[in-house]
């Protein structure tokens, strides 16, 4: 498994915008093949800022999803949104769901 968590902080004046271009994106992710899961966080004390938790079976899934039309849609439209520039971790899980991997 190859997780990717996302810290995206967004200017005010287009989260409502960002919101739904995201929710595009993860939706149609999840539909990938290679994806297990892909949640869309917003924080309780900054509403502009959001973490996207990404769950791919390989590394090589996570770039094959980097290759959709969905995510150039969404990276397209969402980049100029960005207040900065997002941080991007990458993991490999050690304890998933129920079970140690």
């Amino acid at each position: 498994m190859y997780v990717v968590s996302v810290t995206i902080y967004i200017k005010p004046e287009f989260t409502a915008q960002f919101i739904e271009a995201v929710i595009d994106n993860a939706s149609n992710t999840r539909k990938e093949p290679g994806n297990i899961r892909f949640d869309v966080q917003q924080a309780e004390d900054d509403p502009n800022r959001f973490l996207l938790h990404e769950v791919y079976k390989t590394k090589e899934d996570f770039a094959a999803h980097q290759q959709t039309a969905h995510y150039f849609r969404w990276r397209d439209a969402a980049t100029p949104w960005f207040s900065q520039q997002r941080q991007s971790m990458k993991y490999v899980p050690l304890f998933f769901g129920d079970a140690r991997v």
